[in-house]
């Protein structure tokens, strides 16, 4: 999707004008961006607790099976609920282009946090025996099911909130949350193995982190509840109302999946890329690092766990300062940086990972930890921007969620099963870079989206004064294509505010 020197740009209808531009409202965007920081944030401490307790599961819920197949039950188990996350990014992503971001993303909370705090409460094998692990799958995947489509319903209700100079750094608070949520359910576990001990632990401690999620829901529910509909997506609805009343035709409807696929083939493609390459990093040091510590390493569960919590403090810092970078130098550069590191320092990361002492384990970790913050700093704002207002949340949810079913929720199984069928502590290394060469391709193929508005938008600022200042450079300024504007929509809105008041003059008289 990059520049093509033959296109000619289409004449917009008219100019720009001041009203076109919407104007943020701060403390709109400071309850949007909070109300979908919490939903990630109890995403990823439900991620951070099944990953930092995979071993304790397994020997929960598959007592009588051997060690190794206890870590791949478990494992498998985290696998299974990606399974589920396409199907829930596709019903729920066309209920958010639809009804709209803000109701779904309530819903898509509370059944998160009910499937996690019913894990807690689920009886262990040696209660209901083989029921166990079966009800323990179905609600992972209900979890699956839901999570689907959260994130990408997150990213694109903050997207369509921040004004486009900040975009970037906006949307990389979501996933601040995300890895602050980890590190949070790492906390947990560790005060627990702390206080408890293994045999506690493994016959009751494990319930405590996933009880605790029905507090943290019942405070992310409030807080989601409190958000108003992106004004994106209302233009939107009142441009299709607005061509309904007059009989206009109006492109900016939601679109079923086939037609999605037909029509957004290439965005969906480009995020599938994208997604693979910083997740497989993402969750090799989220989610599969704790056992690789503990299985391969030698390190006990408590060490496993503490070595990683700093690192995924400094993951979270580093998260909005590469997003606020890619704002400056565009998420292509940022992401094609990341892609390089990767390449180049992956390898040498997990051959200090595995030296053995705690400061190399600690600097291979940190490495790791700059690739995900290069990678996934642009991710929240980049993927949206992808695809227009009436697909946003259907085509993100639709491409995220299938290459998270496929690269990112099984990374930690692709990487056990390669250091156990080749020997090779390196294994995980190679697949890592592998993925970043085709996040790479995918960078190569999109278009830059920094400091532009979001395709079938209009432009979005901080202050009025930036309004008349983009109306008046409108002729110069490298980020505005006014070709690119939905001219047709925002007129065909006053077409019919117009109308409706002439009918209500004739109505009075």
């Amino acid at each position: 999707m990059g520049s093509d020197p033959s296109h000619t740009p289409i004449r917009p209808a008219r100019r720009l004008r001041v009203s076109d531009v919407t104007v943020v409202d701060k403390s709109m965007m400071r309850r949007a961006v909070s109300g979908m920081v919490v939903g990630n944030t109890m995403e990823w401490y439900d991620v951070g607790v099944y990953g930092y307790l995979a071993v304790t599961m397994g020997k929960v819920f598959l007592p009588t099976a051997e060690p190794a197949v206890q870590i791949l039950f478990s494992l498998g188990v985290f696998a299974a609920t990606y399974v589920a996350r396409p199907l829930g990014g596709i019903v729920f992503g066309r209920l958010g282009d639809r009804i709209g971001r803000q109701k779904v993303l309530a819903t898509t909370l509370i059944m998160m946090a009910a499937s996690t705090f019913l894990i807690g409460a689920l009886p262990a094998y040696a209660t209901i025996g083989v029921f166990a692990p079966i009800v323990l799958v179905v609600l992972k995947l209900a979890q699956g099911f839901s999570t689907g489509g959260e994130y990408a319903g997150a990213t694109t209700f903050v997207t369509e909130y921040a004004p486009d100079r900040r975009r970037g750094f906006f949307a990389s608070i979501l996933d601040f949350g995300s890895y602050l949520g980890f590190a949070l359910g790492a906390t947990v576990v560790s005060v627990l193995q702390i206080s408890l001990g293994d045999e506690a632990m493994t016959a009751y401690g494990w319930r405590f982190p996933f009880l605790a999620a029905g507090v943290i829901g019942a405070v992310a529910i409030w807080f989601r509840l409190r958000i108003e509909e992106s004004p994106v997506f209302q233009a939107t609805q009142a441009a299709q109302e607005a061509a309904d009343d007059v009989h206009a035709s109006f492109e900016g409807r939601p679109a079923n999946l086939f037609a999605m696929l037909r029509d957004h083939w290439r965005p969906i493609l480009i995020a599938v890329m994208l997604v693979a390459a910083s997740n497989t990093v993402g969750y090799a040091l989220t989610s599969y690092m704790p056992t690789y510590l503990t299985d391969s390493l030698g390190y006990s569960a408590l060490n496993g766990t503490l070595l990683t919590i700093p690192v995924l403090v400094l993951l979270a810092v580093m998260l909005p300062l590469t997003g606020k970078l890619s704002d400056k130098l565009g998420r292509r550069v940022v992401m094609w940086i990341g892609a390089g590191t990767t390449v180049v320092l992956v390898v040498p990361a997990f051959l200090l990972i595995g030296h053995g002492a705690q400061w190399s384990t600690l600097t291979g970790l940190a490495l790791l930890a700059l690739m995900t913050a290069l990678w996934v700093s642009n991710q929240a704002a980049s993927l949206p921007a992808l695809f227009p207002t009436a697909t946003r949340y259907g085509g993100m949810g639709f491409a995220y969620n299938i290459a998270i079913a496929v690269f990112g929720g099984t990374t930690p199984l692709i990487v056990q099963a390669l250091l156990t069928a080749t020997g090779d502590e390196l294994a995980p290394a190679y697949f890592l870079m592998a993925m970043s060469v085709i996040g790479a391709i995918g960078v190569f193929c999109m278009k830059e989206s920094s400091r532009r508005p979001l395709p079938g938008s209009m432009p979005a600022v901080e202050t009025e004064e930036e309004a008349r200042e983009l109306v008046l450079t409108q002729d110069t300024n490298p980020d505005l294509d006014l070709g690119d504007l939905p001219f047709a929509a925002e007129d065909a809105v006053r077409r019919a505010q117009e109308a409706a008041r002439e009918a209500e003059l004739t109505r009075a008289h």
